[in-house]
């Protein structure tokens, strides 16, 4: 399969509904603008499509968890914008322009932050879908006109399932994934090079929302313990990778090819898979969860082939 257009039709997916959703302008203006400036910055939106990638493996129809995927891209857009902050990392650019904070100050981007994570559980609990497949490649506009003369019906989704994705969602995102693992990440800038605290980092800091959005296709479609297994072990091991690759391109990278400065882990005296166990080691490691994440899927038949394509694509990827 042709997995740059996979890519992009399910990209423009996720952005025609994120624009409907943010169409109309929320007060105050400048914390509209601020988050609308991020999340409307070209992201590669990786998270909501493995979502909508492993729902459709199990046998489900990508429009029916559309608001459910699309608010992993709110909560991925917070982290970012507060992973830059100054008391955090310090960065100026972030997709090849100035970061929030630089933008619209550090209180305005701070807020914007928390606006994005708490809209995210908002999203998610939409429990009505609408009939999208005939517009993957509307603008938000045209989108948002479809929307509001077309006729809504139920979601698939059951209380008792968007729970526990909700749930998931939650736990990959808080103390005990995405910001524990940031936590770590700052308290290990510049102390001795450990395995333990480098695999916690990784684990949490970025494979466990990656993983999440991996397993709530699964749990969405109540597909049971033997797929959710499965993709679970996919959702780790790829999360892993995508950080590896992330940790080799701040050392092989360009600031063009990331849109933002290369070399900042070395300057920060961060612990990466680079620094601890050499280039060669990180990049065999990247591959070896390729392996893994692959074997994962190897009961799923060919509606599975996008996750095996996106694998490949993450561990191969330049920016």
């Amino acid at each position: 399969m042709d997995i740059k257009s996979y890519l992009e039709e399910k990209r423009g997916f996720i952005n025609v509904y994120l624009k409907a959703y943010f169409a109309s302008t929320m007060l105050p203006d400048a914390l509209y603008k601020s988050i609308t400036y991020s999340l409307f910055a070209g992201g590669k939106r990786i998270r909501p499509i493995l979502a909508l990638a492993s729902y459709e493996a199990c046998d489900g129809h990508a429009q029916d968890i559309l608001p459910q995927a699309a608010a992993l891209e709110l909560i991925h857009t917070y982290s970012l914008i507060h992973d830059d902050l100054p008391s955090m990392d310090d960065d100026d650019l972030r997709r090849g322009q100035p970061t929030n904070h630089k933008v619209f100050g550090e209180a305005i981007a701070i807020l914007s932050g928390d606006a994005l994570l708490t809209e995210a559980f908002f999203m998610m609990s939409n429990m009505q879908s609408h009939d999208a497949r005939s517009t993957m490649h509307d603008t938000g506009e045209e989108y948002h006109n479809h929307r509001e003369h077309s006729p809504k019906y139920s979601s698939p989704i059951t209380c008792r399932l968007l729970l526990r994705a909700l749930s998931e969602v939650a736990f990959a995102s808080g103390i005990r994934g995405m910001v524990g693992g940031q936590a770590q990440d700052i308290l290990a800038e510049n102390s001795e090079p450990d395995k333990e605290t480098l695999d916690f980092i990784h684990l949490h800091k970025t494979a466990a929302l990656i993983a999440a959005s991996v397993r709530i296709g699964p749990i969405l479609a109540d597909s049971g313990t033997g797929r959710l297994n499965a993709l679970t072990r996919y959702g780790e091991s790829i999360g892993l990778a995508f950080q590896i690759v992330d940790d080799l391109l701040d050392v092989e990278g360009t600031t063009r090819e990331l849109g933002k400065p290369v070399g900042s882990d070395r300057k920060k005296r961060k612990l990466t898979y680079p620094s601890l166990y050499g280039i060669d080691v990180a990049r065999k490691k990247a591959e070896d969860c390729l392996t893994e994440a692959l074997h994962a899927l190897k009961e799923f038949s060919s509606s599975a082939d996008p996750l095996r394509e996106i694998a490949h694509y993450l561990v191969l990827r330049r920016h």
